[in-house]
């Protein structure tokens, strides 16, 4: 009996421990180490910037518990070569992307080429979004986008515009003022660079006649003098820029759509739970007075989107971008 009741108080022991171990094995402990988030794109320009001010954050954000948030440049093939690395990371939700409007709505639209769908990633949330602005050299002798316009039609193939990719919504948007006043997509020469600062560097030595981009990474040179803006996308003035008409303004309202954002994805098959995780960091996020400032200060508007909300954004982009495909000449 005294043998009998010493194995029922070992199974006792042993149940009692199943219990308490339990949720340990149920519940992720996440984050527990450093998380890197890819930019696929070089330093200094948009999604560069998006991603410095989440990552100067980061540690402060409590679903995070103090994990920093190390940023790492991957700037090759116009966002697609560090997009595509997270299509092939390990989901454990430590290595991330910050995702752009080119490499992730305007490359898979119109570029057969790319090597991901614009749904091949684990939705986290929409960060903020970017005025569209297009400048030229404060000298230039374009006062206005319209003149701009007029310019490339008298003398198509004449004027150059900098862009951060082959295709990307630096290409669209001048693309989109080109079909819109009835000319020809190409009625102006594309010159790809790597990153926005570098376009910036393309107007002031004169290698191109005009850019047109996110206004964060121009706002300091148009801000020091060096560089003239023609022209916003928003619907409303932009109030760094008081003076700079709206598409709207110009007859062009259909260029509203076109604007840049930065959003966070993962890896596909992200489990939820670390998408749960971040979806909670990125409420606080927006809460956060210091990053707000951040980014308004960059020149962009925060709009934290929750991972649902982001998807359909991202498609609601994808979708647009889809109906340039027959003026781009690709994405048929």
């Amino acid at each position: 009996m005294l043998r009998r009741g010493r194995v029922k108080y070992l199974w006792l022991l042993v149940f009692v421990g199943l219990t308490q171990i339990k949720p340990a094995i149920a519940e992720r402990i996440y984050p527990e180490a450093p998380i890197k988030i890819v930019v696929p794109y070089g330093a200094g320009g948009n999604a560069d910037l998006a991603a410095r001010a989440l990552s100067s954050a980061a540690p402060d954000l409590r679903a995070l518990k103090g994990q920093p948030l190390i940023v790492i440049n991957r700037a090759s093939a116009g966002g697609l070569a560090g997009s595509e690395s997270i299509v092939h990371a390990a989901n454990d939700g430590y290595t991330l992307l910050l995702a752009r409007v080119g490499s992730h709505a305007v490359e898979p639209a119109l570029d057969p080429a790319t090597p991901y769908k614009w749904d091949s990633f684990a939705f986290i949330g929409l960060l903020q979004t970017d005025p569209y602005v297009c400048v030229v050299r404060a000298d230039s002798s374009f006062k206005s986008f319209k003149d701009i316009i007029s310019a490339v039609r008298e003398s198509p193939g004449k004027l150059s515009y900098a862009t951060t990719g082959n295709m990307d919504a630096s290409v669209a948007f001048p693309v989109s003022a080109f079909v819109q006043a009835g000319l020809s997509a190409d009625a102006a020469v594309k010159i790809p660079y790597k990153s926005s600062p570098e376009t910036t560097s393309a107007l002031l030595g004169g290698f191109a006649s005009f850019a047109c981009n996110a206004l964060s990474p121009y706002l300091g040179s148009i801000r020091g003098g060096n560089l003239r803006a023609l022209v916003v996308s928003t619907p409303t003035r932009v109030a760094d820029l008081p003076d700079v008409p709206t598409v709207s303004e110009l007859g062009m309202k259909s260029l509203e759509a076109v604007s840049g954002w930065s959003a966070l994805y993962g890896p596909p098959n992200l489990p939820e739970d670390i998408i749960r995780t971040w979806a909670s960091a990125l409420i606080e996020l927006n809460h956060d007075d210091g990053w707000r400032a951040k980014v308004i200060g960059m020149g962009s508007i925060p709009s934290i989107l929750s991972p649902d909300q982001t998807r359909q954004f991202a498609k609601d982009q994808y979708d647009f971008y889809r109906t340039l495909a027959p003026h781009m000449g690709i994405g048929k």
